[in-house]
């Protein structure tokens, strides 16, 4: 569905017809502007252009916007707004629960403010994909229960299941995979058992969001859903939902979309522009509202040079993801030009890209090219459909070749990097811009126990750094140190989506397997494709029985570990690392590693490729130097070198030719559409206004909207407010709202405890997004949160009057009672990580009006002012440190009824000290949500408005 446009608008002589193919199709022309501006233009603005342009109505889009697009070069460093209006958007289930969840209340609040219900719907086509619920809960066919492994019965039956049914096709030509027991398994093998157990414990835990999201595909219009099991969300929007081009009632426009990950930004290496939001501001866009943004700068990113054969794509990534982190790249579109391009497929591009937001910037952008066609192809598209994408790209000059410089467009800044200067590497221990050659990792993670507690330090006293700690696995005694590997994971978006470095691991597992290497068994090894096209490849290409002889059997199909989905550690390792305090390791083909994201008993967690992932399982700790250290031992003794087993890109290319094949793509894909037999037996009461079950515990309905009235409210100020907690620098969103288990001593806990749930049934916060009382408890309950009120980490505060030490829930909920406004202060990069609407929605739970922070992420920002919480910003060189503050003091902000975006006010403090901050509203449009209380208060009155017209 397009979005509703009278008429073309004042653009409408630059409507012009293409032929493709014998059919007729409608475009703007923008090479019919005349301008030679645009020629100028990044590729990235030019899509920005376009819709500016198609949309234009000069009422939510004025000529003035498509002027201030056009005029980029002049216009870049200006902080000029622009609106944008992509053409659909993205969920992933753990941001689109929420999202479903308000629009359902919308609907209520809609209904009890007079207004007609079934007006709030998506405008814009949005698909949300379930794939963040499923847990590595079994691995190696073990099943192995910890105090809370995030649900599940105990009278659940492990035995193995008939699977008569499953049988493996011929190679190659055996398509499809006959199966009624395990989605894309060929045989029963121990793997295919896991992947079963894994997805009947998802149905069992999640029945009721997944039937909530089965009454929204039914009662919401242009909402699809695609169901659990068929994998990632930037997999699945890589490898199918991507339009590339749109073709919408014969009119071609270029695909765009935001999306409720941050990793959206996957897409572009596809040469889609696309982002991250909140799922607060993704829901305005599916509302038909265009997203109000700051036209950015554009970067240039100049790649020369060839590839080692031995460096994979996760190895580039790391590298420019470190790069650009140190140019600073934050709120700008980073866009990939020259001909080392060329030398990238778009599995490639797509993995850089995956990485947008660890190197800060909107977007990572690779224009369309060959390569992109030849990959649609690849993927089974429709010989139809590229013919009219080619010839529309080519017509408005939005297709690159990236050998000739000709084509070049002008950027605000230009970088290189040499391909052949890459080297292995991974990143950790806490966070994926902190890159280390793999040569120099056994001497950084030494220096990391030696170092202060930090991003880069454990404080190990030097006499317990050899400590040891000895555990029984099985009939077998086994020996943790520091540095001891228990997690080792080939999962997320980031590199599943990539044939090159998914048949590199599996053809350096095939090596290590036939040279006699085996793996631990107590390490906790997995493999989570990122959709079932992987298990085609894999198994037709002969490296799978490999895998799953060194434990990396296929365990489901979504985001896993890298989302914190690890599931339990055997009791025994957990407890030998809890008892000897060890500084226990997990690595993993993700693209967070975040401090307590992967297991709150990994305390290091390094981002590396697959083939490496495979490599330290082997290894079985980090602090190895592969140069000089064997991995292990053959039959006969003799050393085996990483070297020895390690496949080169042109090995792993000859494989990938002959086994990636679109017949694996079309049949996969085909299915999504039918679900499955879990799926489709979920019952659902039908009705546009969803029935809420008050004795739910997933979906709930909630309080945003109470008290709403038709009329807008005045601006209030902020008076003698107290801090609720005092913070540093980089607090995540996993700080601010964990997506992790539930602690059993938690306020959370004790809710749901109080409901009738056991440990077992809690789940994590990540499936309870839609219920606010579990989240508002959740909310920074991080046992990796530093507050500096205290003298350690944990999800504690001091209630300032009283100066007692409570759970952080307890002291908001104290506040209120006291009729206390409360506020955060924080550091630089506050909010960074996942795009998270409950680390809005959380705070504003507790009753937080505002944030005084250094420097902001920016989809967290956003986020905040979607709930009408003040973003404030300390001025140049100012800080709590410098300003003298100890976060034990009241503060009072007056704020101006004529308010004006970036305005600086006044902060007294009762110590009579007065300072100024920066309120971040950027944008008028910004402005407008927060006077109306948030974003989507706006949107209901919007709604209202216009039916009185």
């Amino acid at each position: 569905m397009a979005f509703e446009q009278k008429g073309h608008g004042p653009y409408e002589s630059l409507l012009k017809t293409l032929t493709v193919g014998g059919e007729e199709f409608k475009y703007f022309s923008l090479s019919d502007l005349k301008d030679p501006r645009y020629e100028k233009l990044p590729f990235s603005v030019r899509v920005l252009l376009e819709s500016a342009i198609r949309n234009c109505d000069n009422f939510h889009i004025l000529e003035k916007d498509v002027e201030n697009i056009l005029n980029w070069e002049e216009n870049q460093s200006k902080s000029v707004e622009i609106p944008f209006k992509p053409s659909r958007v993205i969920l992933q289930d753990f941001t689109g629960v929420p999202a479903v969840v308000d629009f359902a209340a919308m609907r209520d609040a809609m209904k009890e403010l007079g207004g007609d219900p079934e007006s709030i719907n998506p405008i814009c086509p949005a698909d949300l994909v379930i794939d963040h619920s499923i847990q590595v809960d079994v691995s190696r066919s073990l099943m192995t229960y910890s105090p809370n492994p995030g649900g599940g019965s105990q009278k659940l039956d492990l035995g193995s299941k008939d699977s008569s049914a499953c049988r493996i096709s011929a190679p190659k030509s055996g398509l499809p995979i006959v199966d009624t027991v395990c989605p894309f398994h060929g045989h029963p093998t121990p793997g295919a058992d896991a992947l079963e157990k894994n997805q009947e414990l998802e149905y069992e835990r999640n029945k009721e969001r997944f039937v909530f999201l089965k009454w929204g595909a039914q009662a919401l219009k242009n909402l699809r859903i695609v169901p659990p099991g068929s994998g990632i969300v930037h997999q699945v929007n890589l490898e199918y939902l991507a339009r590339v081009v749109f073709n919408v009632d014969s009119m071609l426009y270029p695909d765009s979309l935001v999306g409720t990950d941050s990793h959206t930004t996957m897409i572009n290496g596809l040469g889609v522009v696309g982002w991250g939001v909140g799922g607060i501001e993704a829901e305005a866009v599916m509302l038909g509202q265009s997203i109000s943004m700051v036209l950015p700068e554009v970067l240039g990113y100049k790649l020369n040079g060839t590839v080692n054969p031995m460096i994979t794509s996760t190895d580039i990534v790391l590298t420019i993801t470190k790069h650009l982190r140190t140019v600073g790249v934050v709120g700008k579109f980073v866009e990939f030009f020259g001909p080392g391009v060329t030398e990238l497929s778009i599995a490639d591009r797509a993995t850089i890209s995956n990485m947008c937001p660890e190197y800060g910037a909107t977007i990572g952008f690779f224009p369309i090219d060959e390569k992109s066609l030849v990959y649609l192809r690849q993927t089974g598209r429709e010989e139809s459909k590229l013919q009219y994408i080619e010839t529309y790209l080519k017509a408005n000059k939005l297709f690159r070749d990236f050998n000739n410089p000709e084509e070049d467009p002008v950027f605000s800044q230009v970088i290189e990097l040499d391909l052949s200067t890459v080297v292995p590497c991974c990143s950790g221990p806490k966070r994926p811009h902190d890159r280390v050659p793999v040569t120099d990792i056994k001497k950084d993670f030494a220096d990391c126990l030696n170092n202060k507690i930090g991003f880069k330090g454990f404080a190990v006293p030097v006499d317990e750094q050899t400590k040891m700690a000895s555990f029984m696995f099985g009939d077998q005694e086994y020996t943790l140190t520091h540095g001891s590997v228990v997690i080792a994971a080939i999962t997320s978006c980031t590199n599943t989506s990539n044939p090159t470095v998914m048949l590199g691991a599996g053809l350096l597992a095939k090596k290590a397997v036939e040279a006699g290497l085996k793996v631990k068994p107590y390490i906790k090894t997995s493999l989570s494709p990122g959709s079932g096209v992987v298990t085609y490849y894999l198994r037709e290409s002969g490296v799978t029985p490999y895998l799953d002889k060194l434990g990396f059997d296929i365990v489901g199909y979504g985001c896993m570990t890298c989302i914190g989905n690890s599931g339990p550690l055997p009791e025994s390792v957990a407890g030998a690392i809890e008892k000897g305090d060890i500084v226990a390791v997990g690595v993993l083909s993700g693209n967070r590693n975040f401090e307590g994201r992967i297991h709150p008993l990994t305390r290091a967690n390094y981002l590396t490729s697959p083939p490496l992932v495979v490599a330290y399982a082997i290894a079985g700790q980090i602090n190895i130097d592969f140069e000089i250290e064997p991995l292990g031992f053959n039959k006969d003794g003799n050393p085996v070198y990483l070297r020895d087993i390690w496949p080169t890109r042109e090995e792993i290319q000859i494989v990938e030719k002959d086994f990636v094949i679109p017949a694996m793509f079309n049949e996969v894909y085909s299915k999504i559409q039918k679900g499955n037999t879990s799926w489709n037996s979920l019952e659902v009461t039908e009705g546009n206004l969803y029935t809420w079950d008050p004795k739910s515990t997933y979906i709930k309905k909630p309080p945003f909207f109470e008290g709403m009235t038709s009329d807008l409210p005045r601006i209030e100020g902020i008076t003698d407010a107290y801090v609720l907690l005092n913070l540093g620098d980089s607090v995540t969103t996993d700080h601010i709202s964990p997506a992790g288990s539930i602690a059993r001593n938690s306020p959370a806990a004790r809710y749901l405890a109080s409901r009738g749930l056991t440990p077992r049934e809690f789940n994590s916060y990540g499936a309870r997004r839609g219920n606010d009382a579990v989240m508002a408890r959740g909310t920074f309950a991080n046992i990796r949160l530093v507050n500096k009120f205290l003298s350690k980490p944990g999800p504690y505060t001091i209630h300032v009057p009283s100066g007692e030490q409570m759970e952080i829930f307890d002291a908001a909920e104290r506040y209120k009672s006291e009729k206390h406004q409360v506020i955060i202060l924080a550091g630089k990069e506050y909010g960074s990580g996942s795009s998270r609407d409950w680390a809005a929605k959380g705070p504003w739970m507790l009753g937080v009006v505002a944030v005084i922070a250094e420097s902001y992420e920016r989809i967290h920002r956003s986020n905040l002012v979607g709930m009408g919480i003040i973003p404030f910003q300390y001025l140049d060189d100012q800080n709590a440190k410098s300003l003298g503050l100890t976060g034990r003091e009241t503060f009072t902000i007056h704020l101006p009824q004529n308010l004006q975006p970036g305005q600086t006010v006044d902060v007294k403090v009762n110590n009579g000290r007065t300072f100024q901050v920066m309120t971040r509203f950027d944008t008028e449009v910004e402005l407008m949500y927060f006077r109306h209380g948030g974003i989507q208060k706006y949107m209901i009155r919007s709604i209202i408005a216009q039916s009185y017209k």
